[in-house]
């Protein structure tokens, strides 16, 4: 299997021996400490099979594990030109066996997990098979020109009928690994795979790491945490994942007094730029000082006061532009509302199960009155771009995804107007020496960001765009105050309006034609050209003009963030 160098994530603390290679370069981030999160995990209350470190798929009892051997580096190519590393797996649990290899860029410290499998259960065909052989996928033995340590050579396992393999095994050297080195997943127990984030490439190969074709809340497929390779030498490389098929499809997802720890532990804080004038509030705050309800088809008596409780918005069906939501009539107090309230403000949680409910998604939103006017860059000049990204009702939010195996924060994601980003949890900024998550609320448009600093939307490498400011401003710790509104699973009862499907503010009519020529007085014609290029490409989200819909309308209430 070629030399192994052992790393472990979840005991040793020390750094990891060298070879001489490594000795005489600089160490990639990698090869330095593991990664583990600034403080230890949360003691869980009991109920159910969450945090117990294994799960019942249906017949496969499944493990997560963190201890690994290195098989073969490169130390070029891939994010930021540093190579990647595969790993083997080491140190497995009695009884239950390897599924595939670990692999990870090198631009990061070590934080990986894979999982690993034993049958459970009588009668019935078994769960799990050796392979009958391997087919040699690439190797990088020709390569004389990439920086490794010594040869990679990658396997595909051959599956026996019936079955199919879901991850490669790599060796140092060109001799077939041991049948009983990988196991094979009864097909029933398996699901389509796709690539996720880029890991590495050279000529003709490249490398993702993999994750269930379909993804949401009823979705059955679970990663096993390995890789994807692709050779360009004509071989099909037919990989899947893991199928949940237990008939208790959310055993291992926290009960509320266990959401409750984990808001405890990993609660995001919240900063909102130096100068943002319009902070978030409270929903409640919201409708108790004056928002209005619309209808289009009441033109007599057009608007409505909201309970505080949003106990008279009309209920489900679809967004169909027949109900809206506004800010009071009178000047006073809409100048007040658009503001906010930072003091009374309340983040919502929506807890749902994720990868075939191997891991939980906190949905952590957070709610402001009114989404402020974008500015924009062009080279070194900053435009206020008048009427364009200014509306009522503005949602956000970050997602926490947590392994149900161990209760551990994973990654975190940050949505950014129609999209966003998710971030390894070794990359992403703590409050302090806890496991609480920092994001960055941009200015006036509340997107979310990992790191404070400027964020183009636009055309980076000319430096045009819609300017994404953030810094550490006010903030809110979201575990202060906080309400789960939806936990279908648990049978939560969601608050009266977040079932209001429609539209938190009013369409916004104006020309941008016209907001954008008294924006572009200062710029020379070319600029004004790109400028406008941008601006019209970005979406109704963040021009502004359409109201925008509360968080049970978003498509990722059931499905995985985009």
């Amino acid at each position: 299997m070629g030399n192994c160098v052992s790393l472990s994530l979840t005991a040793t603390r020390g750094a990891p021996s060298l070879s001489a290679s490594k000795a005489s370069r600089k160490l990639s981030p990698i090869e330095s400490h593991p990664f583990h999160l600034p403080s230890p995990l949360p003691s869980f209350p009991p109920g159910g099979q969450f945090a117990k470190g294994s799960i019942d798929l249906g017949g496969l009892e499944v493990r997560q594990v963190s201890n690994f051997s290195s098989v073969w580096a490169t130390h070029g190519g891939g994010p930021d030109d540093l190579g990647a590393t595969f790993f083997r797996p080491s140190s497995l649990p009695a009884g239950f066996s390897p599924l595939g290899y670990y692999a990870q860029s090198n631009n990061r410290p070590l934080f990986g997990w894979l999982l690993v499998g034993r049958a459970i259960g009588s009668g019935g065909d078994v769960a799990l098979a050796k392979p009958s052989d391997y087919t040699l996928l690439w190797s990088s033995e020709s390569f004389n020109n990439l920086k490794q340590d010594g040869h990679g050579y990658f396997w595909l396992p051959t599956p026996p009928d019936g079955y199919r393999a879901v991850g490669l095994v790599v060796t140092g050297s060109p001799e077939k690994p041991p049948l009983d080195e990988v196991r094979c997943v009864r097909s029933d127990l398996t699901e389509e795979v796709e690539n996720d984030e880029y890991i590495w490439s050279t000529d003709g190969f490249n490398v993702n790491a993999s994750r269930p074709a379909v993804r949401g809340i009823a979705a059955a497929g679970v990663p096993v945490g390995s890789f994807l390779a692709q050779a360009n030498n004509g071989m099909v490389t037919k990989l899947a994942c893991l199928k949940n098929s237990a008939s208790n499809f959310t055993n291992a997802m926290p009960n509320l007094n266990q959401v409750e720890a984990l808001m405890q532990a990993y609660a995001p804080k919240i900063y909102f730029h130096s100068d943002e004038e319009y902070l978030p509030s409270s929903v409640n705050w919201f409708f108790g000082n004056g928002a209005l309800l619309y209808q289009r088809e009441n033109q007599s008596n057009p608007s409505t006061p909201i309970e505080p409780d949003g106990s008279n918005l009309p209920q489900g069906e679809s967004n169909d532009g027949a109900y809206w939501i506004d800010l009071p009539a009178e000047d006073d107090r809409k100048n007040k509302v658009k503001k906010g309230d930072i003091s009374s403000t309340k983040v919502y949680l929506h807890v749902k199960p994720m990868l075939g409910a191997t891991f939980t998604d906190m949905a952590i939103w957070i709610f402001y009155p009114f989404n402020g006017p974008a500015r924009a860059k062009v080279s070194f000049i900053n435009i206020k771009l008048g009427k364009i990204g200014g509306h009522v009702g503005d949602w956000e939010h970050m997602t926490l995804r947590i392994s149900n195996f161990t209760g551990e924060l994973r990654r975190v994601y940050f949505s950014e107007h129609s999209a966003g980003s998710w971030e390894e949890a070794s990359q992403v900024e703590w409050d302090g020496a806890t496991n609480k998550p920092v994001g960055y609320a941009s200015l006036h448009g509340h997107a979310m960001y990992a790191r404070p600093g400027l964020v183009l939307q636009g055309n980076a490498k000319l430096g045009i765009g819609i300017r994404n400011d953030t810094d550490k401003g006010s903030s809110v710790d979201s575990g202060e105050s906080w309400e789960v509104v939806g936990a279908e699973y648990l049978g939560v009862e969601a608050p009266p309006w977040v079932n209001y499907m429609r539209e938190w503010g009013p369409k916004i009519s104006y020309d941008i034609s016209k907001e954008l020529k008294r924006a572009e007085r200062l710029l020379p014609g070319r600029l004004k050209k790109s400028l406008e290029s941008i601006i019209r490409s970005l979406p109704d989200e963040v021009l502004g003009e359409e109201g925008p819909t509360g968080p049970k309308e978003k498509t990722n209430w059931a499905m995985d963030e985009k």
